[in-house]
């Protein structure tokens, strides 16, 4: 069974993750979505919202679970028994620190591969950072997150 890991922060998922997840899920037995717990950011959402905000968005995909990690990735890619890791790409800026990563990924595990997948151009402007501040502004997020994301964004940042 070939198993890949997508990590990330997911702060909140939008909806280019959620092609990179559906694209993954195509080409793999199954997919583990690695929310990372990092204790440096500030994230809206807690690892358990974003967990349970996942795994609704992603419901439809059967193939696909949700777990949370903290420390290396790749210690939680051994825990799964998975040596692929996707990760997506927006720009040719993102690629250079991904790469480094990958690389230094591969010297604490070398059975580990990185697979980049492009988004898709329509997904290509988005990101984590950006769709927060928008919706902290009180812009419309709807067109870039799935729906229970865009509810609880609202919700959330309304509130404090």
């Amino acid at each position: 069974m070939q198993i890949a890991v997508y990590p990330g922060s997911f702060d909140p998922i939008t909806n280019g993750h959620i092609d990179i997840i559906e694209r993954t899920a195509q080409i793999f037995d199954r997919v583990v979505v690695a929310v990372a717990i990092n204790e440096e950011k500030l994230p809206v959402f807690t690892v358990e919202e974003r967990v349970e905000i996942i795994r609704d968005a992603i419901r439809h995909v059967p193939n696909v679970e949700v777990d949370q990690f903290a420390g290396l990735l790749v210690d939680f890619m051994r825990q799964q028994q998975s040596n692929v890791v996707v990760r997506g790409l927006r720009a040719i800026s993102d690629f250079e620190y991904e790469f480094q990563m990958a690389q230094m990924n591969k010297q604490l595990y070398p059975q580990m591969e990185t697979l980049f997948m492009m988004t898709q151009p329509e997904h290509g402007y988005l990101s984590s950072r950006i769709v927060k501040e928008i919706a902290r502004f009180g812009g419309q997020v709807d067109q870039m997150v799935p729906g229970v994301v865009a509810t609880q964004l609202k919700e959330k940042l309304q509130t404090g």
